[in-house]
């Protein structure tokens, strides 16, 4: 029986170290916007990624005591921000802004369920090109190509913004708070999630700590993270906001999403597989990253901050 197992065991063995090989040598650390756009056109153009996660890349929302799979807990999520957040306030026809929309996937439940007129961006020419295939023709969306740092729409254009696990990739939080917040017209609606260091000047990092937060920045192209409380502020601060800032961590709610995304390529291995060999590789290469986020959320290090601002 050992003779049976022992050449897989010795490939599982290699794929293993090959992946962590990969994680150490080619880290995806912030340089520009450029970089933020290479590396979700990569992880878009190979498909690896939207056939583990759906088409939500983003955590999922895991209600107490429900049973719910890992891309159910993706259309939970959205659900239950738009619920808290009280974008299901505005009347169908609403315009919104999905920043960082990915392929989509939210920007279509935002249409197709509470009928919003929804446009898209993201810094990703890949995703936008994804985003246009998956969306059929009958859905009110539209996307592109744009930098949340810059947008190209006027003061007050839209009645609500969306924005999910975006802010993560922005290298400077005021002005991507006061942009979202310029294009907002007054007394609408702001819906915000992203991932947030608890406040490091409070309780700075331990030495471990410290190399888990440099990994975290360096392999997903996060330039820095910043508290929940200090992103209140800023959007709290901005000449555009009306001050009305609540906050929660949902830490509780999201945390389940990482190690699901791992099983995730255990329920549906053909996924992974029918992609080739390569893909095995990248899939392993990404676990090292998800079991350091699942600590660093699960120690409080990391915070899933959800914000919710009126213009």
């Amino acid at each position: 029986m050992f003779e049976i197992f022992l050449p897989l065991l010795i490939f599982i063995c290699f794929l293993l170290f090959a992946s962590l090989m990969l994680w150490r040598i080619n880290s995806r650390k912030y340089i520009s916007t450029g970089t933020v756009a290479s590396a979700y056109d990569s992880w878009t153009k190979d498909r690896l990624l939207e056939r583990l996660w759906g088409e939500h890349i983003h955590l999922g929302f895991y209600p107490p005591n429900k049973d719910i799979d890992f891309r159910g807990a993706k259309i939970n999520f959205v659900h239950e921000l738009v619920s808290w957040s009280g974008l299901d306030k505005l009347p169908r026809g609403s315009r919104i802004l999905d920043v960082g929309c990915g392929i989509g996937g939210s920007s279509r439940i935002l249409s197709n369920y509470y009928g919003f007129n929804v446009t898209g961006i993201t810094i990703s020419p890949e995703q936008v090109k994804r985003a246009k295939e998956l969306t059929p023709f009958d859905c009110n969306c539209n996307f592109k190509v744009m930098d949340a740092l810059d947008l190209k729409f006027e003061d007050g254009t839209f009645d609500g913004i969306w924005s999910v696990e975006a802010g993560a990739h922005m290298n400077n939080k005021i002005k991507f708070a006061n942009e979202m917040l310029r294009t907002l017209r007054p007394d609408g609606y702001l819906a915000l999630a992203d991932w947030n260091s608890r406040d490091l000047k409070k309780i700075p990092p331990s030495y471990i700590e410290k190399i888990v937060l440099k990994q975290l920045l360096e392999q997903w192209v996060h330039p820095k993270f910043i508290s929940i409380n200090e992103f209140s502020r800023i959007l709290f601060n901005s000449k555009n906001s009306s001050g009305k800032v609540k906050t929660e961590n949902w830490n509780f709610y999201t945390n389940p999403s990482w190690l699901d995304s791992i099983y995730e390529g255990i329920r549906r291995p053909n996924s992974i597989l029918s992609l080739g060999p390569s893909a095995i590789i990248k899939s392993l290469r990404e676990i090292p990253t998800i079991l350091l986020m699942n600590w660093a959320f699960k120690r409080g290090l990391m915070e899933f901050g959800v914000f919710k601002c009126r213009g």
